[in-house]
């Protein structure tokens, strides 16, 4: 799973990259579930199926949400599970699938005989970023606005040459989707029944080197840069 992520936030990479105008450009931050990142949708109906960028929680929060550290368990769907699971099924069944665009993706590393884990930086080669498979969801919160929120899809990569090699020995190794730049629009506005055709792993090079966390994380006044409780996915997921 994919708890801890760079998204991509400069507009010149959004525009260059995913074909969206971005308003603003921000500093790249690590974010972890709960905070805010892009992702990238379809424009409303009779827009010619045109891709909008919008900010929303890193971790999805269907309509019986009560709180916002709901998405600290929603992070990642499992492709095969996405389609029943209550926290899921309904942005799925609606068809509301969307582009996460990352420069970095962060995952645990175990050397040998290690106690604990490192994190490692997964990235492409050349600086390009990775557009990830996801779904999304409008949520209302109990104060009466609304916000957007989004998880990243995975798949099993037990078998993987790469992604094998990370993850808890003994764990069952998953990984985030990665789209093809050329598969960004048929994923977006394929029919709900032609959409598991992208749940496969990537194939293409990838590229990993240590990453570790600061001693101490830094104090933020926003949910961007917050590094909440250790992430658990059990029971509704």
């Amino acid at each position: 799973m994919c708890s801890n992520y760079q998204p991509v936030t400069r507009k010149d990479r959004l525009l260059g990259f995913f074909g969206v105008e971005r308003e603003r450009d921000d500093a790249p931050v690590d974010t972890w579930p709960t905070g805010l990142a892009p992702f990238i949708r379809l424009a409303q109906e009779g827009s010619g199926h045109r891709r909008i960028v919008h900010d929303g929680i890193f971790g999805l929060l269907p309509a019986f949400a009560k709180e916002l550290a709901f998405g600290r368990r929603t992070y990642n769907a499992r492709s095969e599970t996405v389609h029943q699971l209550p926290s899921f099924r309904d942005s799925w069944r609606k068809g509301l699938r969307c582009i996460i665009p990352a420069e970095v993706i962060y995952e645990p590393f175990f050397a040998h005989d290690a106690a604990r884990a490192e994190r490692w930086a997964i990235y492409q080669p050349g600086a390009v970023p990775m557009g990830i498979a996801g779904i999304y969801a409008q949520w209302r919160h109990p104060e009466g606005h609304e916000l957007f929120s989004f998880a990243m899809l995975t798949v099993n990569a037990d078998e993987h040459p790469f992604y094998r090699r990370f993850h808890r020995p003994g764990d069952e190794k998953r990984m985030p989707i990665i789209l093809a730049p050329q598969d960004y629009d048929a994923w977006l506005a394929c029919p709900v029944q032609e959409a598991p055709a992208f749940f496969r792993a990537w194939t293409g090079e990838l590229l990993a080197e240590a990453a570790p966390l600061p001693p101490r994380a830094p104090r933020a006044s926003s949910v961007r840069t917050s590094r909440p409780p250790p992430p658990e996915q059990e029971g509704l997921f």
